[in-house]
């Protein structure tokens, strides 16, 4: 692998040419170990490995490098806990995680929305690309906007 000056190691060369071609209004989805990225990518997206990492270590490197979308009201959402989980008082500390690096990267209060998770798969077939994680944690899985530099 050849190093670059400023990209952070743990971005492949698969996943920062997804980033750099990237529109804005582009959405990238960080799917967790139990996320059906491949199922999901023959429906349009592509598909990105980067197994073993987990979503917070390649949130904070992607969002060293990728714009959030500040002209939409949520440019980061994630799975809606299910009504069962909710019922058996599952908890997401993850979002915690990932509500503090989408703030240091932004300088800003980001709001993170929820998508009910069959609208959640619909919404990631969409998708520009799919990265499959190695993330464990429970609803790990994240829908982020690319913005524009002037965003």
């Amino acid at each position: 692998m050849v190093v670059l000056k400023g990209i952070p190691a743990i971005i492949s060369p698969d996943l920062l040419d997804v980033l750099a071609r990237m529109g804005h209004g582009d959405e990238i989805v960080l799917g967790d170990a139990h996320f059906p990225t491949s199922s999901i990518c023959t429906h349009g997206p592509r598909e990105v490995r980067a197994d073993g990492h987990s979503i917070p270590a390649l949130l904070d490197a992607i969002l060293s490098l990728l714009p959030l979308d500040a002209y939409v009201k949520s440019p980061a959402r994630t799975m809606e806990i299910v009504p069962s989980d909710r019922d058996r008082g599952v908890k997401t500390p993850v979002w915690e995680e990932y509500q503090h690096i989408l703030n240091k990267h932004s300088g800003k209060h980001v709001t993170m929305g929820t998508i009910e998770r069959f609208a959640f798969y619909e919404t990631a077939k969409k998708a520009y690309a799919v990265v499959a994680t190695g993330e464990e944690a429970i609803y790990g899985n994240i829908i982020l906007t690319k913005g524009n530099t002037s965003s």
